[in-house]
Protein backbone atom coordinates (compact mmCIF):
# COMPACT_ATOMS: atom_id res chain seq x y z
CA UNK A 1 0.00 0.00 0.00
CA UNK A 2 0.96 3.31 -1.13
CA UNK A 3 0.82 6.81 1.25
CA UNK A 4 -1.02 9.31 -0.15
CA UNK A 5 0.44 12.69 0.58
CA UNK A 6 -2.16 15.45 -0.18
CA UNK A 7 -0.11 19.05 -0.64
CA UNK A 8 -1.24 22.38 -2.69
CA UNK A 9 1.85 22.91 -5.07
CA UNK A 10 1.21 26.34 -5.00
CA UNK A 11 0.21 27.48 -1.92
CA UNK A 12 0.58 31.57 -0.94
CA UNK A 13 1.28 30.12 2.59
CA UNK A 14 4.56 29.97 3.70
CA UNK A 15 3.80 28.05 6.53
CA UNK A 16 1.68 25.42 4.69
CA UNK A 17 4.99 25.37 2.02
CA UNK A 18 7.09 24.34 5.03
CA UNK A 19 5.21 21.49 6.47
CA UNK A 20 4.57 20.04 3.24
CA UNK A 21 8.63 19.84 2.41
CA UNK A 22 9.52 18.74 6.16
CA UNK A 23 6.51 15.69 5.64
CA UNK A 24 7.76 14.99 1.93
CA UNK A 25 11.89 14.84 3.28
CA UNK A 26 10.68 12.78 6.10
CA UNK A 27 8.76 10.09 4.19
CA UNK A 28 11.67 10.41 1.45
CA UNK A 29 14.50 10.10 4.35
CA UNK A 30 12.99 7.21 6.08
CA UNK A 31 12.02 5.55 2.14
CA UNK A 32 8.54 5.64 3.11
CA UNK A 33 7.12 5.10 -0.41
CA UNK A 34 4.29 7.77 -1.01
CA UNK A 35 2.37 9.52 -4.01
CA UNK A 36 1.86 12.91 -3.94
CA UNK A 37 -1.65 14.36 -4.63
CA UNK A 38 -1.86 17.68 -5.54
CA UNK A 39 -5.19 19.82 -4.85
CA UNK A 40 -4.46 23.45 -6.39
CA UNK A 41 -3.87 21.24 -9.82
CA UNK A 42 -6.50 18.43 -9.15
CA UNK A 43 -10.10 19.08 -8.36
CA UNK A 44 -10.92 15.80 -7.66
CA UNK A 45 -8.04 15.46 -5.32
CA UNK A 46 -9.27 18.59 -3.51
CA UNK A 47 -12.61 17.29 -2.90
CA UNK A 48 -11.74 13.82 -2.14
CA UNK A 49 -9.23 15.48 0.53
CA UNK A 50 -11.93 17.58 2.06
CA UNK A 51 -15.15 14.68 2.47
CA UNK A 52 -12.61 12.31 3.96
CA UNK A 53 -10.63 14.15 6.45
CA UNK A 54 -12.63 12.87 9.69
CA UNK A 55 -14.63 16.03 11.47
CA UNK A 56 -12.22 16.04 14.37
CA UNK A 57 -9.54 16.36 12.41
CA UNK A 58 -11.18 19.69 10.49
CA UNK A 59 -10.48 22.66 11.43
CA UNK A 60 -13.21 25.10 13.42
CA UNK A 61 -13.92 26.99 10.37
CA UNK A 62 -12.91 26.74 7.07
CA UNK A 63 -11.71 23.55 4.84
CA UNK A 64 -8.90 21.12 6.48
CA UNK A 65 -5.69 22.10 4.48
CA UNK A 66 -2.85 20.42 3.25
CA UNK A 67 -0.52 18.60 4.17
CA UNK A 68 -2.92 15.80 4.83
CA UNK A 69 -2.05 11.62 5.03
CA UNK A 70 -3.84 8.68 4.07
CA UNK A 71 -3.61 5.08 3.23
CA UNK A 72 -6.03 4.34 0.64
CA UNK A 73 -8.94 5.62 2.61
CA UNK A 74 -7.80 5.53 6.08
CA UNK A 75 -6.72 9.16 7.33
CA UNK A 76 -3.18 9.19 9.25
CA UNK A 77 -3.40 13.00 9.72
CA UNK A 78 -0.01 15.60 10.05
CA UNK A 79 -2.40 18.45 10.49
CA UNK A 80 -4.52 19.09 14.17
CA UNK A 81 -8.01 20.30 14.14
CA UNK A 82 -7.11 23.75 15.83
CA UNK A 83 -6.57 26.89 13.77
CA UNK A 84 -3.07 27.03 14.10
CA UNK A 85 -1.39 23.98 12.20
CA UNK A 86 0.77 21.33 13.58
CA UNK A 87 2.76 18.62 12.18
CA UNK A 88 3.10 15.20 14.59
CA UNK A 89 5.98 14.69 15.80
CA UNK A 90 8.04 12.33 13.92
CA UNK A 91 8.19 9.22 15.82
CA UNK A 92 4.32 9.15 16.10
CA UNK A 93 4.04 10.06 12.69
CA UNK A 94 6.27 7.13 11.53
CA UNK A 95 4.32 4.94 14.36
CA UNK A 96 1.22 5.74 12.46
CA UNK A 97 2.16 5.53 8.94
CA UNK A 98 3.79 1.65 9.74
CA UNK A 99 0.99 0.73 11.61
CA UNK A 100 -1.38 1.44 8.78
CA UNK A 101 0.48 -0.15 6.37
CA UNK A 102 0.86 -3.12 8.62
CA UNK A 103 -3.04 -3.40 8.75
Amino acid sequence: MVIKVYIASSSGSTAIKKQQQDVLGFLEANKIEFEEKDIAANEENRKWMRENVPEDSRPASGNPLPPRLFNDSRYLGVRNGSSSPSLLFPGLLLAAIVSALLL
